[in-house]
């Protein structure tokens, strides 16, 4: 059975943690190293897996590492792990955005199967999406486990291209804050027509929820299910023309290639260290 440890225990590992116990995974399976005494506790007692104040003791026998830290706190971890993790050679998974592979090399050794992923929030409530890329020596049962772990919070899609990462952080991983910033629009339009907040954010809310499961179990186009909500000369029309003229795909390429930009920025930051 793999083995896996986790370093750090915030959320992102809860939910991964949670996602792979619901899979079948054994609870004695799983370890975490966690700096927070309160928040060992509620690990220990929510999911039933040990639980470690010190890093290397929750590592020493893993198969697979999770790194689920800050990219901030990755170069202060690679000192008290590099030996052991040199030494052991288990599967590397880092979900800190923004942090590359040869990075990772560098801090914790270029002998180390490594993959880079970036999940996003609604991982929290199974709903994620994941963007995968691995270096040269993670094994094809090396991927499937990695595949496996994402895939209990979600889907999962493998990219060749490294550089590509970035923008699965503007798309999957930014996203849904792009998501709520849109559905608080709608809700502060409908409120300025007279609309009580609540009404509205009720409406506009169920409203993204219907829409985005049509996305998901139709399997059609956006534009496809866009052009079957909008007769011709009706309100639909009048809305979308109205974000036509305001160049709205515009506006969103224009963000995503800026949360493309600052992430290889944060990325290169962490060169320094």
């Amino acid at each position: 059975m793999t083995r896996i440890a986790f370093i750090g225990g915030g959320n992102m590992a809860r939910s991964l943690i949670g996602g792979l116990l619901k899979t079948g995974a054994p609870a004695a399976n799983l370890r975490v190293a966690e700096p927070m005494a309160q928040a060992r506790e509620s690990l220990g007692r929510d999911f039933g897996v040990a639980t470690f104040a010190d890093n290397r003791l929750a590592v020493a026998e893993a198969d697979v590492l999770v790194l689920a830290v800050k990219p901030q706190v990755m170069p202060a971890i690679h000192a008290e792990l590099r030996d052991t993790l040199q030494r052991n050679r288990p599967l590397l998974i880092s979900i800190a955005a923004g942090v590359r592979i040869d990075q990772l090399e560098r801090w914790f050794g270029n002998l180390l199967p490594i993959v880079r992923c970036m999940p996003n929030t609604p991982a929290l409530i199974g709903a994620g999406a994941t963007g995968l890329c691995a270096n040269l020596r993670v094994t094809p049962q090396q991927r499937e486990h990695a595949q496996h772990i994402l895939d209990a919070v979600g889907i999962t899609r493998w990219l060749d291209d490294e550089a590509l990462m970035d923008t699965v952080t503007a798309i999957s991983g930014s996203g849904p804050a792009y998501f709520f910033a849109v559905v608080e629009a709608l809700e502060d339009a409908a409120v300025a027509q007279g609309m009580p907040r609540e009404t509205a954010r009720i409406l506009a809310t169920q409203t993204c929820l219907g829409a985005g499961r049509m996305l998901v179990e139709s399997n059609e186009a956006p534009a496809t299910l866009r052009q079957r909500v909008t007769s011709p000369n009706g309100t639909t029309q009048a809305a979308l023309e109205s974000f036509s003229a305001d160049q709205l795909p515009r506006v969103v390429a224009r963000a995503v290639a800026a949360a493309t930009k600052r992430g290889a920025e944060l990325a290169a930051a962490l060169d320094k260290e």
